[in-house]
């Protein structure tokens, strides 16, 4: 199998496993910047998806002032392209971690990036529960908290699971841009190490690993969401 490398992805075995430019590395820092983008965008995402539903005109907590401006929010964010993003936010980005580059200062904006669209999703995953569940919770008494964890999430979270696997996918791309600010990652040394440098073998190994890393997430998700619709039933 070492031979086989050897000749055939000279490029892949001379790149090595460890140091700054190794697949382990590379690969670590995907899943770090996979990951907590996915858990502070996540709940970003959840906060505004859940305040659209319910504040939203006919909403269980209608607040029309509280509703347009969260809407505005994810629509501006939203409708901003992921690498002019990652300059508009620098000096935010600064702030925060205290540097503009490098794997830490990208989860900033992967962030920002993902939470919008994960939002929107969420939005969406909620509207989908039957109203006429909210209303026999109010008709019992169930106050707005209790609607929002026991109906609203509860009813919803198997489309909730569907939705978080194709955001997470979404991620997934990010992380490939955001090598601009020297952040690493898969995405990162398919083109600086692969393209780049005319090392098609590095290029190729860079996606396919990539690929991998997706079809793990929709298989685990589907596996979730298959689960949770049975508990639902």
């Amino acid at each position: 199998m070492t031979e086989f490398f050897a000749k055939y992805f000279p490029n892949v075995v001379q790149l090595g496993w460890s140091g700054d430019s190794g697949w382990g590395t590379s690969i670590g820092q995907t899943l770090y910047m996979t990951f907590w983008p996915a858990v502070f965008g996540g709940i970003l995402g959840v906060l505004f998806g859940v305040i659209l539903v319910v504040a939203k005109p006919g909403g269980i907590m209608e607040n029309r002032t509280l509703f347009s401006i969260s809407d505005k929010i994810v629509s501006l964010f939203r409708a901003i392209p992921f690498i002019i993003l990652l300059a508009f936010i620098a000096p935010f980005t600064q702030l925060i971690v205290g540097t503009q580059i490098g794997t830490t200062a990208a989860l900033v904006p992967l962030s920002l990036g993902f939470f919008p669209f994960y939002a929107r999703q969420v939005q969406v995953a909620l509207e989908s529960v039957n109203y006429g569940k909210i209303e026999a919770a109010q008709a019992i008494g169930a106050t707005n908290t209790d609607i929002i964890f026991e109906v609203y999430l509860r009813e919803a979270r198997s489309e909730l699971v569907r939705v978080t696997t194709v955001s997470l996918i979404s991620l997934v791309g990010l992380t490939a841009m955001a090598g601009a600010v020297g952040a690493g990652g898969l995405g990162n040394t398919a083109i600086a190490y692969g393209y780049d440098r005319f090392c098609n073998d590095i290029t190729i190994v860079a996606t396919l690993l990539v690929l991998l890393l997706v079809i793990i997430i929709q298989l685990v998700g589907d596996v979730l969401a298959k689960a949770v619709n049975h508990q639902n039933r």
